[in-house]
């Protein structure tokens, strides 16, 4: 990608709102000399941190703290930045921010420093993402990940299969022009064999880059069933902390109440939902339909039973309303009030674990079945932290390789396979990719980032 000068100058506080011990505002582009001159008095040498007043208008100190200057092309967007640390008070960091407004800069938009460095050429659109993903992580797993991404992991393993894509597709498209000799040069240079090895490696890539999807966006998992079967206490019981309000009276619950807790690494998004149940209580009428809203988005749902009385019919019923796709999981609860064993049991592909919210039997098993349902496997920290459109591309790849393998004897087909699958490869670090995705990708940044 060739690098692209920008015509304006940008500016934003890098740090997080709130007071801290210090505070930073990000500059880039050009004309950043003239800025730090009338900004601090002088520019300061490269790379050397400069202690300095930092004045407004009327030469009035603002703040006093240190300034950066990172020429062009050695920093992080690949142009002139300059950096202002001063004390981390919002207001300081406003009157500073005006201040670089006031000569010249315009307000950068949410990922520009980010996306100016992946059009600087300094990251490739996988990396920029791992940027934004780094910021959000919500577990060390997660984080591990995502710096494997940024340091360009991801991103080298997608380029050695687009390599190894082009020596193919320059293999068939050469014997284009020799119809007569196009089967045996194939079968000496071993294409069949070339494509099957490409298929099989994006789809090891792919089982990595789901890993990395699951530590990034975690799995939504609902606790339903009737009142008072325990859906609070089991809740209390995951979190390990008294989140939810546990008492005797049917319809405690009259809201959804959202947890968040890991499991070797992967974010479960928890919720406990209002007691399933016919009632002439408009509130409660009104939590239940919540608890249905939340059941459809569910990727898991733990239907919660009491183990004294079993399946009841309207524990059926709840049941049979389960929308398609759902994995459901039935729990039956307090089996430290029953004489049955606290096991697990699988019949038609339902899983049915005997669990007690409160002495905590099960609750290994609960965990191990929610990691079964996201397809954790043993050693997914080592994956990278991919988002939806790179699994995408991913599985557009192997479908048009797995369609160029069944036309080996139609080379422009086979040919044309090949250049798609090409094409959705380049996609994941930006190679092929449209400007106005582009620009959705990085509307989702921090500001300053």
């Amino acid at each position: 990608m060739a690098s692209r000068k920008s015509a304006d100058l940008i500016a934003a506080v890098a740090t997080a709102p709130g007071r801290g011990g210090i505070g930073v505002v990000r500059l880039s582009g050009p004309e950043l000399a003239s800025v730090s001159l009338r900004l601090t008095g002088n520019l300061p040498q490269p790379r050397v941190a400069t202690l300095a007043r930092f004045l407004d208008v009327t030469g009035v100190e603002i703040d006093e703290g240190i300034v950066l200057y990172f020429p062009a092309p050695h920093s992080y967007t690949g142009e002139d930045v300059l950096e202002l640390q001063g004390h981390g008070g919002p207001v300081v960091m406003q009157l500073l921010l005006r201040r670089c407004l006031e000569l010249g800069a315009r307000l950068a938009e949410p990922g520009e420093f980010t996306r100016r460095a992946y059009l600087n050429d300094k990251l490739d659109l996988a990396q920029a993402e791992a940027v934004a993903d780094l910021i959000e992580a919500s577990t060390a797993a997660a984080a591990r990940s995502a710096v494997r991404s940024l340091s360009g992991e991801f991103s080298l393993a997608v380029r050695e299969l687009v390599d190894r894509l082009i020596a193919l597709r320059i293999l068939v498209e050469a014997t284009l022009d020799f119809p007569e000799e196009e089967i045996d040069f194939l079968r000496q240079s071993d294409a069949a064999g070339q494509l099957a090895g490409l298929i099989g490696d994006v789809v090891k890539l792919l089982g990595g880059a789901r890993q990395g999807s699951l530590l990034r966006n975690g799995l939504h998992v609902v606790i339903a069933g009737q009142p008072n079967v325990g859906k609070s206490s089991l809740l209390n019981r995951l979190t390990g902390e008294e989140r939810a309000i546990v008492t005797a009276v049917p319809g405690t619950t009259r809201d959804a109440l959202r947890e968040s807790i890991q499991v070797h690494g992967i974010p479960l998004h928890i919720v406990d939902t209002a007691g399933l149940r016919e009632t002439a209580d408009e509130i409660e009428q009104l939590g239940i339909a919540r608890s249905w809203n939340e059941i459809e988005r569910a990727d898991v749902v733990l239907h919660l039973l009491d183990a004294r009385v079993g399946m009841t019919p309207a524990d059926q019923a709840i049941a049979a309303r389960m929308p398609a796709g759902v994995e459901l999981i039935a729990l039956f609860n307090k089996c430290d009030l029953v004489n049955h064993p606290f096991n697990c049991e699988e019949s038609a592909g339902r899983v049915t674990l005997w669990v007690s919210a409160k002495t905590g039997e099960g609750m290994g098993a609960i965990e191990k079945e929610l990691l079964r349902v996201a397809g954790w496997q043993a050693g997914a920290e080592d994956g990278f932290l991919a988002r939806e459109r790179h699994l995408t591309a991913l599985e557009k790849t192997r479908t048009h390789l797995q369609a160029a393998l069944t036309r080996p004897d139609h080379l422009e087909l086979y040919a044309e396979e090949l250049r798609l699958a090409q094409e959705a490869l380049g996609g994941i670090t930006g190679e092929f990719i449209p400007d106005d995705l582009l620009g959705e990708i990085f509307s989702r940044f921090c500001i300053g980032k």
